[in-house]
């Protein structure tokens, strides 16, 4: 690594005043700090957002669950109020990276840095959450602009991110073995304003995919799941699969997602 200072700030206000300030914010670690060990990243100055208490916790909040942006994914696995309310969100961070990454890992430093197969952008996609900040509120079609692209602007950081419970869920992920990312992720849900299908590891980013929402719509089946043609065009193709393979496990994916949730 390269030579850098280390701020720490124990509230929002002072990581607020760091961050604007040109610090580099770091959340769990889990990108960054391999990158900085690789030489890949040299921040000169980084901001800790570990000591800031007021941004872990997970509380419900009327229909919704919302979660502080340094909640580990250890944490939001193991969370009974997350198991009750959104088991399908409970289950994917229960099966990130492994277990050293899930005591590390938060899910604000995920959302945020929009890796293009990481497994929470689905979920907030896919019920339809929303992304609080310091600054304001961002919907989540709003939050997801591409390749390790969001809505945040310069200074500006995620405080927590509050999850609508959804009618039923699932989040099925099939595993690229070396990394623990999704080759491909789908989640689903039955939301209030009808079905949602987002789909991480596929492509450039996290993207819902309308064909399979409207189908499902129409009839929440695993038949219509089926039914529906999606095409590996604009697809990821890679040494891991072809855009084809990648295609056929968003619709198998998407049926077995279907088929859990009318278990």
């Amino acid at each position: 690594m390269y030579a850098f200072t280390l701020d720490r700030p124990a509230s929002l206000a002072d990581a607020v005043s760091a961050a604007a300030s040109g610090g580099q914010v770091l959340a769990g670690g889990q990108t960054l700090l391999p990158s900085m060990k690789m030489r890949l990243s040299q921040p000169g100055r980084l901001v800790d957002l570990g000591g800031v208490k007021e941004l872990s916790g997970i509380e419900p909040n009327g229909n919704a669950v919302v979660i502080g942006a340094m909640t580990r994914h250890m944490d939001v696995a193991n969370s009974s109020t997350v198991k009750s309310m959104i088991p399908a969100l409970a289950d994917l961070a229960s099966h990130i990276g492994d277990r050293q990454v899930r005591a590390m890992g938060t899910m604000g430093g995920s959302v945020a840095n929009n890796d293009p197969s990481a497994c929470y952008p689905s979920a907030v996609l896919g019920l339809g959450a929303t992304v609080h900040t310091n600054k304001r509120r961002i919907e989540a079609d709003d939050f997801f602009q591409g390749m390790f692209t969001t809505a945040l602007e310069p200074g500006e950081l995620i405080t927590a991110i509050s999850f609508p419970q959804p009618k039923s869920a699932a989040y099925m992920k099939f595993v690229q073995a070396a990394s623990r990312f999704a080759l491909v992720g789908v989640f689903l849900a039955q939301t209030a304003g009808g079905v949602r299908v987002a789909i991480t590891g596929a492509s450039q980013g996290v993207f819902r995919h309308k064909g399979l929402e409207d189908a499902l719509n129409k009839s929440f089946t695993v038949a219509s799941a089926a039914s529906v043609h999606v095409d590996a065009d604009g697809l990821n193709a890679d040494i891991h699969a072809s855009a084809a393979y990648r295609a056929n496990l968003i619709s198998v994916l998407t049926q077995r997602a279907v088929a859990h949730c009318l278990a």
